[in-house]
Parts: C-alpha cells; sequence; structure tokens
C-alpha cells in the first residue's frame, strides 16, 4: 500500500477504527488493494493517523474476521485471495456495504436525498 488511501475524521460519529475498516474494506473488495499485497503495520498506520495502535489492530481483526486480510506473526497482514463470487450478493455484506457508504456519507454532511442520488448516479454509471 504505496500511497495513503486511509482518512480519518476524527469529529465524525462514526469511531476511527470502523472508518479504517470501511475504506480498506472498498479498497480490497473494488480491487484497489490486490490479493498478497502487504498493509501497513499496524503501528506505522496508527502513527500515520495520528491514532492509537489498538485503533488500527481493531479495524485489522474485523477485516481478518471478514476474510479480507490475513496475517502472519513477523510476516505483517496482507489481502487475501478474494473469496469465490456467488451467483447472487449476499444479503448481510450488502447490508454491511450499504451501512458503511451511508455512515461515510454522512460524515462528509449528505442528508437522505443526497445519498439516494449519489446511488442513483452511480448505478446508472454502472448500467
Amino acid at each position: 500500500m504505496s500511497e495513503p488511501a486511509v482518512r480519518v475524521d476524527t469529529t465524525s460519529q462514526v469511531p476511527p477504527y470502523d472508518q479504517i475498516r470501511s475504506q480498506l474494506a472498498a479498497l480490497i473488495v473494488t480491487g484497489r488493494l490486490t490479493e498478497g499485497e502487504r498493509l501497513p503495520t499496524v503501528r506505522q498506520l496508527a502513527a500515520d493517523l495520528g491514532l492509537a495502535p489498538g485503533t488500527v489492530a481493531r479495524a485489522y481483526r474485523e477485516l481478518e474476521a471478514a476474510e479480507l486480510i490475513r496475517t502472519r506473526r513477523g510476516a505483517g497482514s496482507r489481502v487475501a485471495a478474494p473469496r469465490a463470487r456467488p451467483g447472487r450478493p449476499d444479503p448481510e455484506q450488502l447490508a454491511t456495504l450499504a451501512r458503511d457508504f451511508t455512515a461515510s456519507a454522512r460524515a462528509l454532511g449528505a442528508d437522505t436525498d443526497a445519498v439516494l442520488t449519489a446511488v442513483r448516479e452511480a448505478l446508472e454509471e454502472g448500467a
């Protein structure tokens, strides 16, 4: 991970660990972070973001539980191999992505209409 792709808004109501988790998950799911790519160490990312290492460690634990990264002692954390895509999207994953997007949009100050407009436009672009 060569560029600082993760940002944390400490004034947001979304906890910092959740902001980190959702941003990294989005980078992995969209392919911007690829299989085997090494993530910064917990201490390095915490220092870069000005956060406590425990905050970053919690985000990494949740990403590992979601099977998006794998961590090996002494080898660091790397992006995991993508899971086989089912024919239909998993409703729980879809709900999680929607919650993550909504929370991030709200943190930017977007109201419901702005969030829905952004989703509609994104869907139209992908059609």
